[in-house]
């Protein structure tokens, strides 16, 4: 059976202050970011990945370069692994915005989303349709994908067959780095298994 490993990005210089970083952005990593970057690579070694997926964004791919030197493998690219496009709100912090459009933005983020935002649902899928792609090309593999907050979080409902619009409320946050383990049935209608979240390493 397919292991599909699910990795954020490390730590960026728009960390501490939560301000939103999605598909038009590409802030640097921290030191600490580069840390957890060489970390990631002796948890895939240990973990025997065979193949390594990221985002085709700066953050994901720096993320990522250190286990694909360290396995010897590829680092396959993938512009559907790209973070969520948050329109206007892409940037800022959701305090510099209008209030009352913050707060009909924290009650349904699907429903309420920023002017120019990707609609979640849209995003969701476009991972999720590269995750069954990954987990049908290399069966019984250990396949390490590295990525972002909102996009795995919003897939996860996807696949899980859980609301978009709760994503905040069902999934908080994923650390920088951590692993979050799903196993996609072979019926793409039944939902996805989830053998672990946000699992420091």
């Amino acid at each position: 059976m397919t292991r599909l490993l699910l990795a954020r990005h490390g730590e960026t210089v728009w960390h501490a202050e939560n301000r939103y970083t999605g598909s038009r952005s590409e802030p640097d990593l921290t030191e600490r970011g580069l840390a957890q970057a060489d970390q990631l690579a002796k948890t895939a070694v240990a973990l025997g990945v065979a193949v390594l997926v990221c985002s085709p964004q700066r953050r994901a791919v720096i993320t990522a370069t250190p286990a694909a030197e360290a396995l010897g493998v590829p680092l396959h690219i993938k512009p559907d692994l790209r973070e969520v496009d948050f329109g206007d709100l892409e940037g800022r912090l959701l305090g510099e915005m209008d209030p009352e459009a913050a707060q009909r933005f924290r009650e349904d983020p699907e429903a309420n989303a920023f002017p120019g935002a990707e609609p979640l649902a849209a995003a969701g899928a476009r991972c999720a349709a590269v995750l069954r792609a990954l987990d049908e090309e290399h069966r019984d593999g250990t396949i390490l994908v590295v990525a972002h907050s909102t996009l795995f979080r919003v897939t996860l409902c996807v696949l899980l067959g859980l609301p978009v619009r709760h994503y905040r409320n069902v999934f908080p946050a994923l650390d920088n780095v951590a692993l979050t383990e799903i196993r996609l049935p072979a019926d793409p209608s039944l939902p996805a298994a989830l053998i672990s979240l946000n699992r420091a390493h």
